[in-house]
């Protein structure tokens, strides 16, 4: 940063030697970054010091002192210093300091000459002095605020003194642009954001350039994207770090090839790998996985293993590329650097500080150093949006319950708070909420009418509305978040719509919606997401050879793939493929290996498929700190604790559809349990209250259609399973269940023509091997057959001898 001489009521320089040598002293002194003070940025904005060429009689009229009063040393001391000699000037004012240890004059001397010689210790220590003697003295306070680049222990008191002086002299452009810099090396954004726009009413280019790192690196990739293009308009070209943080804007909002394009050709002309080239190297390995370049991603990052200096942006890059790719050893390998630079840096900032705890949270065995770090922040300082994380992990570490977390939550955000950068930062923080919670939809509507950068917060607010069942509503709030250049690239929509699509039993549609991704061989959390909805979608229609088909043909590319080997698993389980001993089997192998840290949906699948088991009780209470909201390890957990404690499961139940009344969720989980203690009232008022909000919900359909059947009205449950078969024509198990409902009703003779006819759709689906499912049905027509040939009065020919 280049400190004007106005900045000190100084009107030019009056000596050209001075001025070189000053320079010099800067270039040589001022090599800090955001990256190298390891704060949350992943580029440096650039620091570079012009110190003043002062006369001894301008620097006279600055320090208010009269000529006539000095000692011969200071005068000579200030003499010096306009002749560029800077070593004998030091030497004349420590002379001054030994006639006189408390003369202002002759502190302030030593220290702008200590500065001009580079010497940043003695200076920042001199200058000091001064304002111990002096708190008010304005030309020591802005060199504090610019020695407080050099050094990040020295950025907390450069924020102090630089603040102290805009109070004192709020118009002091080039003090408040500093600070806004050292704000952003420490990740306090909020604050460097609300002193960008003020300098913003009349921006130099330099502000701009600023500004819009300090925008893209606070999460606000859009309004950097727009700073950065101001700041091209005027004809300058990009520092090298600006177009890393540029780069990083473009990759954020979906341009990961825009981002490519700047970052390859800057990578080739920077030889020698200093901060620069290595900054260069990790944005590009994150701009080629976000364009779905893996290998390439994986290639470009590999020099940077060996470098202790790479460690940061190794880190940054590996967690990304870990993140977007599922792959749990590269970010296993992140979360290692990160814990090596925490330890390696003595005073981190707290923007690295957080940046290290959001990697944490996200990586089941650091979650506890995450928890510690949040703590740590939130006492400096309590944020909203800190403790939105720090309540987030507590939840999935079992430290609090799905009640204290949801309060805990709303006493932050109610009411929001009205900074931008704060909401900003709220926003990204409930976007890390996976699956979000219904009860805060308010505060989601209100961020976006806020207008925070965070687009996939949409995203969010569409999962709400389908756990609310109400599709129309999600699907509007897809189409929003489709139409931002995020959006645009992002294969979630078409997850969700297919899962809206299921739902409404439009279920040709969804296959073909999950089939139509699978096609484009799409990242791995999106692939592994629409196997698994394909496979329920085609167990639905009686398909479930379909499905495994597409599971084989999967692993038929990648057999030693454990999450696939899982889904496959819990397809050929629940269609009857394997047995129960099979499918725990490949359950242990899971939990026994490395992988075992993560919990893709492939392990819900399974461990809900699988029958309730206490031995599992404990799998079951860490895959719901991960995912509250899943049903089917809901039921396990509570069949486990029924069978313990009757009494305290209906109470967990009961206080979970009082938290959720518009969750339709909770009254399945309610109606599931009131079966199981054989509370058929309660049961039917659960499904039924599922009704009134989706009258054709087919699940909840064919779920009361069940408890109809356990109290024996079989009308009622008839006509609700005929629904059922209405809305799934290809449910070839609401077809078995209604030809056991004929026989329940004595009419065999009718049964007997219902099972033939479901042997028939079953030959038309059968595989090479006969399933379990298709050999019961011979069986039960074998059954009635025999009991129609017993009614006549006939005995069957193997019951004569």
């Amino acid at each position: 940063m280049v400190i004007r001489s106005q900045a000190l009521g100084v009107g030019s320089w009056e000596n050209s030697k001075l001025f070189n040598l000053a320079a010099q002293s800067a270039t040589q002194n001022s090599k800090l970054s955001y990256s190298s003070l390891f704060s949350p940025l992943s580029s440096p904005f650039s620091l570079r010091l012009v110190l003043l060429g002062l006369t001894s009689g301008l620097l006279l009229t600055l320090t208010g002192m009269p000529s006539q009063a000095q000692s011969v040393s200071v005068s000579q001391g200030y003499t010096l210093l306009n002749r560029g000699w800077v070593k004998d000037a030091i030497a004349s004012f420590q002379s001054a300091l030994r006639q006189n240890p408390q003369s202002l004059e002759a502190k302030l001397g030593l220290a702008i000459a200590y500065q001009r010689a580079g010497q940043d210790a003695n200076a920042w220590q001199a200058y000091r002095q001064v304002l111990a003697q002096d708190s008010k003295n304005l030309t020591a306070l802005s060199a504090i605020g610019v020695l407080g680049g050099y050094r990040a222990e020295w950025q907390a008191q450069g924020i102090e003194a630089l603040t102290t002086l805009l109070t004192l002299a709020p118009d002091r452009t080039s003090d408040r642009e500093q600070r806004a810099v050292l704000y952003g090396y420490q990740g306090r954004f909020a604050e460097a954001l609300a002193d960008y726009q003020r300098l913003l009413q009349k921006p130099t280019p330099k502000v701009l350039l600023g500004a819009a790192q300090a925008y893209t690196y606070s999460g606000s990739y859009q309004d950097g994207i727009v700073l950065f293009e101001r700041y091209r308009a005027t004809g300058k070209a990009l520092p090298n770090d600006a177009v890393i943080a540029y780069a990083t804007a473009l990759r954020e909002t979906g341009k990961s090839e825009q981002a490519i394009a700047l970052l390859e050709p800057l990578l080739k002309q920077l030889k020698a790998p200093d901060r620069t080239a290595i900054e260069v190297r990790a944005a590009l390995a994150e701009a080629y996985q976000a364009n779905q370049q893996s290998e390439q991603a994986r290639l470009i990052l590999q020099p940077l293993r060996n470098q202790p200096e790479a460690a940061l942006p190794l880190a940054r890059a590996l967690s990304q590329i870990g993140r977007q790719s599922s792959d749990t050893a590269l970010y296993a390998e992140a979360v290692e650097q990160y814990r090596q630079v925490l330890r390696q840096t003595a005073n981190p900032s707290p923007g690295l500080v957080t940046e290290a705890a959001d990697v944490f949270s996200e990586y089941p065995p650091a979650r506890s150093d995450a928890a510690s770090l949040y703590e740590q922040l939130l006492r400096q300082q309590s944020k909203p949006s800190l403790i939105v994380k720090r309540v987030a992990v507590a939840y999935q570490l079992g430290q609090i319950t799905s009640g204290e977390l949801r309060q805990q939550l709303q006493a932050a955000l109610q009411p929001l708070p009205g900074d931008a950068t704060e909401r900003q930062a709220i926003a990204l923080a409930l976007v890390r909420l996976d699956p979000p919670d219904s009860v805060l939809l308010p505060q989601y509507q209100e961020l976006l009418q806020s207008n925070v950068d965070a687009p996939f917060l949409y995203f969010r607010v569409a999962q709400i509305w389908v756990q609310q069942g109400k599709f129309e509503q999600a699907r509007q709030a897809l189409q929003t978040y489709s139409a931002t250049a995020m959006g645009s690239r992002d294969r979630a929509p078409q997850l969700l719509l297919a899962e809206i699509e299921r739902r409404e039993s439009k279920l040709d549609a969804s296959a073909q919606r999950y089939e139509a991704l699978i096609a484009t061989n799409p990242p791995a959390p999106v692939l592994s997401n629409a196997l698994l909805g394909l496979a329920d979608v085609r167990q639905a229609q009686g398909r479930s050879e379909d499905a495994l088909r597409v599971y084989d043909d999967v692993l038929a590319k990648n057999p030693g793939n454990l999450r696939t080997q899982l889904g496959r698993a819990s397809v050929a389980y629940r269609a009857e493929r394997i047995t129960q001993a099979e499918a725990e089997a490949v359950l242990t192998t899971w939990l026994q290996s490395p992988a075992a840290a993560e919990t893709p949906p492939e392990l819900f699948s399974l461990v809900g498929a699988l029958p309730a088991d206490p031995r599992r009780e404990a799998l079951y209470t860490s895959l719901l700190a991960v995912n509250s909201e899943n049903l089917s390890i809901q039921r396990r957990a509570l069949q486990v604790l029924v069978a313990r404690d009757p009494a305290a499961a209906r109470s967990q139940v009961e206080q979970l559809v009082t938290r959720n009344p518009g969750d339709l969720n909770a009254y399945f989980v309610q109606g599931d349990l009131a079966q199981t203690l054989g509370d058929l009232a309660l049961a039917s008022n659960a499904y039924s209250a599922i009704l009134q909000q989706q009258p054709n919900n087919v699940d909840a359909i064919a779920a009361l259609a069940g408890v109809r059947f356990q109290q024996q009205r079989y009308v009622e449950a008839k006509m609700l399973y005929t629904r059922v078969l209405a809305l799934r024509p290809d449910d070839l198990d609401t077809r078995r269940i209604l030809g056991e409902l004929s026989l329940a009703q004595d009419h065999p003779g009718i049964a007997l023509q219902q099972f033939k006819d479901l042997r028939q759709a079953q030959m038309a689906k059968e595989t090479p091997t006969l399933p379990q499912s298709n050999r019961a049905t011979d069986r039960k027509i074998e059954k009635i057959q025999v009991d129609l040939l017993r009614r006549r009065g006939f005995q069957p020919s193997w019951e004569r001898y």
